[in-house]
């Protein structure tokens, strides 16, 4: 089965060997990452993936898309009203990048839309499940609401009228709410009011055993308690966008801890930058919504219904085993229980891949040792974002209150985690951790764990974690991450004066087996697509493997373009954003971009390149992209332990395979998913791989 793009593809470069590059050579970053949330709209719509899997793939559908309007669209409005310049790498002006933008979502929103109601929604019914509109009930299942309305929701609903003694309320982002048109008819004023749907209720309401009815039609059906004596006229759900960027200005900033409160507190006001309603709202409400928000007609989004579709997650989590994949048991003794992980690792290096292999058994155990160890005397950690009952957090507590020297770097400014991240900060600085938080201008992203450890014969030793994912034992469970263990003496080193220039006042010149942007990270892989051109040129064996987030840095497109004009086989397996057009005749003949969603959200880094036949591979929290490269701490590792390297190789030759189910990318943007008979689900095939031993019980 072939499942394409349904909306127009950008318009094919052309090129000629050699010479100049063409102008129109890469694609549309915001396009292209529309085109990733496609991707997952295209699991919810394979009738392959479990049901209530499907569902969740809608809700993700929804919450990716409000967070790409409130952080990229918003970025190209407030780009637009500053008059700052368009992309010079962009066919297409900001303006006509946001006209094309609101296209594209339109169409793909209408496209989710179907996918609910005539497909997802259908089998969910035969299935005992159903989500219906409040003309749906029953008597007795209105009945029913009725009294859960007056005990559960009336109590917290606070209903504000508009007009001159009472100016229109703020709006928070991305809240649910219901204008009302109501009449008086004592002498027939209308006005209209606002409810905001309180975000501690459930978004869908159970009705009866199975069947689920929208809270805001709710509400809606007994607005009459809420306006006593008053006509209701129109009821209509709407709903805000507001850019959640936040803005330190690191020029002035004394105290980044409080700027960042600061600013948090200042986002729920940002500008608004998307309104969405329902296709059955009337004119006049809409004009009043519309000056309200001062929003033009391209940032109004008339939408099938209903709003926030990201709430279906609530129904994904049912429970109803036979509906979802199966529970998986992350496989392997990745390190052993009872202190003897560091022994393991002193053997030799340890790669781990999650979550196939369990964090709890290899990064928390690994962690949580180093903190009960009595030889152990320093830990230096980074925390990027962590889960909300975080074990990792828990252990360095108990670590520093037991007197070991604990460091953390705590990037506050991971987004929509600063709040969490400035709470974790307080709290680990008052049991005694060093609490730091790295530099304004540069985002600390590295995922980094040092211990140093007094062995028996009294010397210090490093024992290191160098992974490509966050120490969050939550997310490990559906993020697929690679991380290595190592004791080797010139990582240690590295890691060791990476904190330092972290911590304190250093410019390291550099650095023996790590790559670290924003000085290296770059210019140590430009280097190495080079040295695959040599090679190839002189008859060596070469080759270039790449997988990645996203590729959007021009610098690293370009090289990669001069390497397929020279001969050298390429291929990428890129998750999101790729603007690297493939498959141009002289210019990336020999570029192949394969992308893999699933399960598992794929979000480790692997560079590999055939090096004259001794191959060279990388891992790390790197993406090819200008924050990363420029704007962020990362750290890329080279894998050297012979099995883990072939391991890494195999796992990029896997996802290359013909028969893998996956998508290819055209040169002009279109992405085709390959699928059919004999065609085998990788992530799957990886279960099986690691499910082959029995798990030991948890630290």
């Amino acid at each position: 089965m072939d499942v394409s793009t349904a909306v127009p593809p950008q318009d094919e470069p052309t090129s000629s060997p050699g010479g100049e590059l063409p102008a129109d050579r890469f694609l549309e970053r915001e396009e292209s990452w529309l085109r990733f949330n496609q991707r997952v709209l295209e699991l919810a719509e394979d009738t392959e993936v479990p049901l209530l899997e499907r569902l969740r793939f809608l809700a993700i559908f929804s919450s990716n898309l409000d967070e790409f309007f409130s952080v990229r669209v918003a970025g190209s409005v407030r780009k637009l009203a500053a008059g700052i310049a368009d992309d010079p790498h962009s066919a297409r002006s900001t303006e006509q990048v946001l006209e094309r933008l609101n296209q594209v979502v339109a169409e793909l929103v209408e496209r989710q839309s179907r996918c609910l109601s005539e497909s997802v929604g259908p089998a969910l019914a035969d299935e005992g499940i159903e989500v219906l509109r409040w003309n749906d009930l029953t008597a007795e299942e209105h009945h029913r609401l009725g009294r859960l309305f007056e005990e559960q929701i009336n109590p917290v609903l606070t209903p504000l009228v508009i007009d001159q003694a009472h100016p229109f309320p703020h709006v928070s982002g991305l809240s649910l709410n219901l204008a009302v048109l109501a009449r008086d008819p004592a002498d027939g004023a209308e006005k209209l009011s606002r409810v905001k749907m309180p975000p501690t209720l459930p978004r869908f309401v159970q009705a009866s055993p199975g069947r689920f009815a929208l809270l805001e039609e709710v509400i809606a059906g007994h607005l009459d308690e809420l306006f006593t004596g008053m006509e209701i006229l129109e009821t209509h759900a709407f709903r805000v966008t507001r850019n959640a960027d936040l803005d330190v200005d690191e020029e002035i900033t004394e105290d980044l801890l409080q700027a960042l409160e600061r600013e948090l507190s200042r986002r729920r006001f940002g500008m608004v930058v998307r309104l969405e309603v329902e296709k059955t709202i009337s004119a006049r409400v809409l004009e009043q919504l519309t000056e309200e928000f001062e929003m033009e007609g391209e940032h109004v989004y008339r939408l099938p219904g209903p709003l926030d579709l990201a709430g279906l997650n609530e129904i994904a989590d049912l429970d109803r085993p036979e509906l979802k994949f199966a529970p998986l048991e992350p496989g392997g003794h990745v390190l052993p229980a009872g202190g003897q992980s560091f022994a393991v690792i002193g053997d030799g290096d340890v790669l781990v891949h999650h979550p196939y292999q369990s964090f709890g058994r290899s990064v928390q155990r690994f962690i949580q040792q180093a903190c009960a160890d009595p030889a152990v005397r320093t830990i230096k950690q980074t925390l990027y974002r962590t889960s909300g009952d975080s074990p990792i957090v828990d252990a360095l507590i108990e670590a520093a209150e037991a007197g070991k020297q604990v460091v953390v770097l705590m990037e506050i400014k991971a987004r929509f985690d600063e709040a969490a991240n400035i709470a974790w900060a307080h709290k680990l600085s008052r049991a005694g951790c060093h609490v730091v938080f790295g530099f304004v201008d540069l985002k600390t992203h590295c995922k980094l764990s040092l211990v140093v450890r007094e062995e028996a014969d009294g010397s210090l030793r490093r024992y290191c974690h160098i992974g490509t994912g966050n120490y969050n034992s939550s997310t490990a469970r559906l993020y697929e991450d690679l991380g290595l263990f190592t004791c080797d003496p010139d990582i240690g080193a590295d890691v060791a004066a990476l904190f330092n220039h972290l911590t304190g006042f250093s410019r390291p010149s550099g650095y023996r087996r790590l790559l670290v942007s924003p000085h290296t990270a770059r210019p140590g892989l430009l280097d190495r697509i080079q040295a695959e051109i040599d090679h190839h040129r002189a008859g060596r064996s070469a080759g270039i493997a790449f997988k990645c987030n996203s590729l959007e840095d021009e610098q690293t497109i370009d090289a990669l373009y001069r390497a397929s004009q020279a001969g050298v086989p390429i291929r990428l397996w890129i998750r999101g954003i790729c603007r690297l057009r493939p498959g141009v005749a002289g210019l990336s003949e020999t570029i192949r971009v394969h992308s893999v969603l699933g399960r598992f959200l794929e979000h480790s880094r692997v560079y590999a390149f055939g090096n004259g036949g001794d191959q060279e591979v990388w891992i790390g929290s790197a993406d090819l992209m200008h924050r990363n490269l420029d704007r962020r701490v990362e750290a890329l590792v080279p894998v050297t332990d012979p099995p883990a390297r072939r391991y890494l190789t195999d796992l990029l030759d896997l996802a290359a395979d013909d028969d893998c189910r996956a998508w290819s990318l055209d040169s002009d943007g279109t992405w085709r998913r390959h699928t059919g008979p004999g065609s085998f689900d990788i992530q799957q095939r990886l279960i099986g791989l690691h499910h082959t031993s029995t798990p030991d019980p948890q630290p």
